[in-house]
């Protein structure tokens, strides 16, 4: 037969046993060294100790029987409230009567078997021992020495019994209804702990609770991802497992900002982080929101796109009549006779710079229209050698001019491919314009040694860029060519920050520059939709 009732029920009854042992052997040392005090065993030694002989003994069986054998719960109770029932009246009635005080002993045991049983059973406890004591009384006043029969406080020692049976049985519901009240909030916070712990997992956002003592209490997979953690993750030291995120919590300072910008050192990516006390005190947890910083430039910048797109349509509007008027004028003044040398070098002027304000508002279109990123992951090896064959047939130079290089057959790179050809046409042409000998311009392909991200490399052979206009030349209308718009550089730069790329100005020269393209890991990108 299977454990009917639970652990903390067994535990009490084991208490209750003990409880048992402790009374049965108290009253055997005192029998066994002869030092009963008055009244106990007065009227019958022979029959106290023997009572308190067997009282020992069943004690002890009942015990080990509980112990061996956990099964029927009410059963063991009942056979052990029985035993104390007749073990107590017996040693009462070898005291002298009701009048000893021993069938005090009898209130515990109703008590306690009360509380360790359902139903009715207390109140049969209760009736049992009245009837027990009523009973001894009897015995002890025809067979015994007793005058009179003492029914009155037999009466009244039974009314107890009932009082404590009833009490008994009153506080086991109460706490019955307590552990079952328990265990269903219990339930409810077990249940509710785990909704919560799913609604964290599946949150974009890294999400990192940390106890007072800076131990990991929950890190959701997307900061585990961000902060290349393996798990199993709980329960330890941040230090171990991102030590630079836990030396910049330990020094914020209280006045800093919400929010701040960590470089990870083993991956090297910027991380916004964002932390939150839960309560006061020395013992509140904290917790902390980390953003991949690239993402959320991804995501201000597709805001910005937007609205550049509604503002630049209305400036193609409003500027690209007047200057069509102006370049069909300037065409009109060139095909007329009569005109000097100086006419014609001034309508050349014309339609040059009419045709650069032109390309200004093309490039400028192109960043309002340009259409959401579609990233995908790609080799990089068999697309740069279709990317150099058009470039090389497009522009007409010979293929010995663009020197390709790829550290290894395996890299991939992940970007959108048409805004990939736009940018990396436009470094090449830059490149192409400056650059002299053979080759004109190399192509590097590798991956960062720490932070296992790709890269591209546009190398040029020419003068470099001056230093006066080094740190703004990804800014929009900055150019080291005059003719030129100005616009080149900052829309490619734009376009590799919608795919979570960089470009960056590596090394710069009297003998050339570097443009570097930094590609997001493969396989830890996170797009916003």
């Amino acid at each position: 037969m299977p454990n009917d009732r639970p652990p903390a029920a067994w535990t009490a009854l084991r208490y209750f046993g003990l409880y048992r042992l402790i009374l049965s052997g108290f009253f055997t040392a005192i029998v066994w060294t002869r030092q009963l005090p008055p009244p106990l065993g007065e009227h019958d030694p022979g029959v106290f100790a023997t009572a308190v002989y067997a009282y020992l003994l069943l004690a002890i069986l009942a015990q080990i029987g509980v112990e061996i054998r956990p099964h029927r719960f009410g059963a063991h109770v009942l056979g052990q409230v029985l035993t104390d029932i007749v073990m107590l009246t017996a040693m009462m009635y070898a005291s002298g009567g009701v009048t000893s005080g021993v069938g005090m002993l009898l209130l515990v045991s109703i008590a306690l078997g009360s509380m360790l049983t359902e139903g009715r059973t207390a109140f049969l406890f209760a009736g049992l021992a009245s009837i027990a004591v009523l009973c001894e009384e009897a015995y002890f006043w025809h067979y015994g020495d007793a005058l009179t029969a003492n029914y009155t406080q037999a009466g009244f020692l039974g009314s107890t019994f009932f009082a404590t049976a009833l009490l008994g049985h009153a506080l086991a519901g109460r706490l019955r209804a307590s552990e079952a009240l328990a265990a269903r909030r219990g339930a409810d916070v077990a249940q509710l702990e785990r909704l919560n712990e799913q609604i964290v997992q599946r949150l974009r956002s890294g999400i990192v609770v940390l106890d007072a003592t800076g131990r990991v209490r929950l890190a959701n997979q997307s900061a585990q991802a961000l902060l290349g953690l393996a798990p199993p993750v709980p329960f330890q030291p941040l230090a171990m497992l991102a030590w630079d995120l836990a030396q910049q919590l330990d020094s914020w300072p209280s006045h800093a900002p919400a929010s701040q910008i960590l470089r990870t050192a083993s991956r090297g990516t910027d991380l916004l982080v964002s932390r939150a006390e839960l309560g006061s005190g020395p013992a509140a947890a904290t917790l902390v929101f980390i953003e991949d910083a690239a993402a959320m430039r991804q995501r201000a910048q597709q805001l910005k796109l937007a609205s550049l797109g509604r503002l630049t349509a209305s400036i193609a509007h409003e500027i690209r009549n007047p200057l069509g008027a102006i370049s069909h004028a300037a065409q009109l003044l060139s095909e007329s006779n009569g005109h000097t040398e100086e006419d014609r070098y001034v309508t050349r002027i014309i339609k040059g710079h009419s045709e650069r304000v032109n390309r200004i508002i093309e490039n400028v279109l192109t960043i309002g229209r340009r259409d959401r990123s579609a990233p995908e992951i790609f080799a990089a090896k068999p697309w740069l050698d279709g990317f150099v064959s058009e470039f090389t047939a497009r522009v007409q130079i010979s293929s010995e001019r663009v020197l390709v290089h790829t550290e290894s057959e395996d890299i991939k790179i992940v970007m959108d491919r048409s805004q990939l050809h736009q940018v990396l046409w436009n470094l090449c042409e830059n490149a192409l314009r400056y650059s002299q000998g053979t080759p004109a311009l190399e192509l590097r392909c590798g991956v960062k040694p720490i932070s296992e991200t790709p890269y591209l490399d546009v190398i040029d052979h020419g003068t470099g860029i001056t230093e006066d206009i080094a740190d703004s030349i990804f800014e929009p209308f900055v150019s080291k060519n005059s003719p030129g718009s100005g616009l080149g550089l900052y829309l490619a730069c734009e376009l590799c920050e919608c795919n979570q790329a960089s470009l960056s100005l590596h090394e710069n020269s009297a003998n050339g520059c570097c443009f570097r393209i930094s590609f997001a890991h493969p396989q830890r990108q996170q797009w916003i939709a």
